[in-house]
Formats: structure tokens, C-alpha cells, sequence
């Protein structure tokens, strides 16, 4: 029953975010992406993995970002989010959400 109920309430979420976005909703989440992971690439140039992906049905409205680099190393899990937060403040601003997942590489 619950799952009926959950996946019935995600495809109307799905398409009123591509009805509020117009025909360009998912173009914009894609760009959201590109444009996160080139700010992420300058600001972590060693970074072994950067990967941004739109969760929100492609109106760019929630973002999952996972990034594995050297320079997190010796850093807590929260100096680590906050080095991603600082990068993409501006873009954070215009998010509902975000999801940060951040790792140093293994030897």
C-alpha cells in the first residue's frame, strides 16, 4: 500500500516539476550540473571523482553531489561539506536542497 501511495506521489512530483519548468526544465538541471562540476573541478583540481546529479526530476531544484579528493584529507566530514558549501554558494542560493558526500581517495 505504501509503496502504491509513494510512487503515485513521486510521478505527480516528477511531472509538476516538468510542468513548472517548461520543455527547458531538464536542459536547466543538466546545466545546473555542468556548471557545479566545473566550479568543483577548479576548487579541487586533485579531486580523483567529482559527480553532481539533479534529484529532483531535472527541475534543478535538488542536487547530489559526491566528491573524493586529496585535499579532504585530515579534514572532519563537516570542514569537508563546508570547503563544497563555500565553493558553491551562489549556486546554493537558487537549490532547494543538496546532498553532500565527500571522501579522501585510498592510497
Amino acid at each position: 500500500m505504501f509503496g502504491r501511495v509513494f510512487m503515485s506521489n513521486f510521478r505527480n512530483i516528477s511531472l509538476l516539476s516538468r510542468v513548472w519548468n517548461g520543455p527547458n526544465g531538464a536542459l536547466a538541471g543538466k546545466q545546473a550540473e555542468q556548471k557545479m562540476i566545473a566550479i568543483l573541478r577548479n576548487k579541487f583540481p586533485k579531486a580523483r571523482s567529482i559527480e553532481v546529479n539533479d534529484v529532483s526530476g531535472g527541475c534543478g531544484a535538488m542536487f547530489e553531489i559526491n566528491v573524493i579528493a586529496p585535499e579532504f584529507k585530515g579534514l572532519n566530514t563537516i570542514k569537508q561539506h563546508r570547503m563544497i558549501n563555500e565553493a558553491l554558494k551562489q549556486e546554493i542560493k537558487d537549490m532547494h536542497g543538496i546532498r553532500i558526500y565527500t571522501s579522501v581517495p585510498e592510497s
